[in-house]
């Protein structure tokens, strides 16, 4: 996430690939990772598939809490990012939830319409197909796994995938909050629980992907028709 901002120019008079270099860092990323998924695709398994709806019901909860903060701000300013927003709680401001309009933003390429079109649709197979095997076979694959086999004296990979322990659930939730921006915390912690519970219920880790996918679909969406572009 940070690579960006070594190539990154503030300068308006620049070309696209300096102002945004994220528009062709993050494709080069989602390509390498793609890769490297395919390459070490029989080190994982997404089945057995269980719960598909209380994966997608869970997605969706998960992401409303994510962009809630974003709705608010919305109702507040009509639609209109210019307006001015009202005053935040002191425990908002904290947050930094006062606005989230900056971001990958493709506007940037409107004078290139299918470098623009490239763009969107490599930001969606990165949002929905890549980060959500990459993050789940981690945190869910790997990081509670690895904590219930520390406490076990085992070898993680003897841990069954979905095994429930609560220093599991607190290590592994703290860190998927954590590992967000400060806007982000409880919106991720709420995700952090559900996505837990659903390893826990489904023992699947194909349950999670789902969810993990449809929260980044609709995130996707909701980014493109309100223009918030700092929540993808």
């Amino acid at each position: 996430m940070a690579v960006p901002g070594w190539f990154r120019i503030e300068n308006a008079a620049l070309p696209w690939y300096q102002r945004g270099p994220e528009h062709w860092v993050y494709p080069v990323q989602t390509i390498v990772c793609g890769a490297l998924l395919l390459w070490w695709r029989r080190n994982y398994t997404l089945a057995p598939w269980r719960s598909p709806g209380v994966a997608f019901l869970f997605g969706v909860i998960g992401i409303t809490a994510w962009i809630a903060p974003g709705i608010v701000l919305l109702r507040h300013q009509g639609g209109d990012p210019t307006a001015p927003t009202f005053h935040f709680p002191a425990w908002w401001e904290w947050l930094k939830w006062s606005d989230r309009y900056d971001g990958f933003d493709p506007t940037l390429l409107d004078s290139h319409p299918a470098g623009k079109a490239a763009s969107v649709a490599m930001r969606f197979v990165r949002m929905v197909v890549v980060v959500p095997l990459v993050e789940e076979i981690f945190w869910r694959g790997f990081l509670m796994r690895y904590v219930v086999a520390e406490l076990r004296q085992t070898e993680w990979r003897r841990v069954a995938f979905g095994a429930h322990h609560w220093i599991s659930f607190v290590v592994t939730t703290l860190a998927v909050t954590f590992i967000h921006n400060r806007p982000d915390w409880p919106a991720a912690f709420v995700w952090g629980v559900l996505t837990y519970v659903l390893a826990v219920r489904t023992r699947s880790l194909g349950a999670c992907v789902l969810m993990h996918a449809v929260g980044n679909l609709i995130l996707g969406i909701y980014v493109l028709q309100t223009r918030q572009w700092g929540f993808w």
